[in-house]
């Protein structure tokens, strides 16, 4: 095992991650051996290379029309950093068709627990659909509906809109302003969607082959988009 060599495809596979939202948790995982190499990890990045081979005619397929509504999928694996016990954070954001922006990134502090780490992760999220809202009135030059955000942590969505529960939960005080403030000037809508249906598990965690084809289908991957 040459860590030279594994740290160089890290990097390489990276660069694919741009094109390719299906293989963003997986690099985002091995991007953190680069020091502490494994025999499971050149294992792993083996898996992916097949897989990208297997599946190098797939893509996003952006279908033309007159929707420029933006949406949005938030995930967060509570501690799943079994090293920094660390959680990590996944969204992806659409705009009719397909997906237009993803990310699958460890936070950068250890979470006490699992509705901190779910804000933290929708405070991340919240700053990119900001960003893209302003991008599209830009481009498109017409008022924007509010950007629909779909959530499967029922809690989070209560605290970004019940006043109630700020003064319980005075460690996320200013991330829960932040969120709520865009909620309440109807920029932005947390709703809820089971687990199971969380398309964002993607960026989060390892899934079985049903679900993992499931989602990155909804996520707008199809082969040979371009016919």
């Amino acid at each position: 095992m040459d860590p030279t060599s594994y740290r160089q495809l890290i990097r390489l596979l990276m660069y694919l991650v741009i094109t390719r939202p299906d293989i963003c948790f997986a690099i985002n995982t091995l991007s953190q051996f680069m020091v502490e190499l494994k025999r499971v990890h050149w294992a792993a990045t083996r898996h992916i290379l097949r897989y990208v081979h297997g599946t190098v005619e797939y893509g996003l397929k952006y279908s033309r029309g007159d929707d420029v509504r933006l949406n949005g999928f938030i995930d967060a694996d509570w501690a799943s950093s079994l090293v920094e016990r660390k959680s990590t954070s996944g969204y992806y954001f659409s705009v009719g068709s397909g997906m237009i922006s993803w990310c699958s990134r460890k936070q950068k502090s250890i979470a006490l627990s699992s509705t901190k780490a779910e804000y933290m992760a929708t405070s991340t999220s919240m700053c990119e659909a900001i960003w893209l809202r302003k991008l599209l009135l830009i481009l498109f030059k017409k008022r924007m509906e509010v950007t629909k955000i779909y959530y499967d942590n029922q809690s989070c969505i209560k605290l970004s809109e019940n006043a109630v529960f700020h003064d319980r939960s005075e460690h996320i005080n200013i991330i829960c302003h932040f969120i709520k403030h865009y909620v309440q000037r109807g920029a932005v809508q947390l709703q809820y969607v089971p687990t199971g249906d969380h398309v964002a598990d993607v960026l989060t965690k390892a899934l079985g082959r049903d679900k993992f084809i499931q989602f990155t289908m909804q996520m707008g991957m199809v082969e040979n988009p371009f016919q």
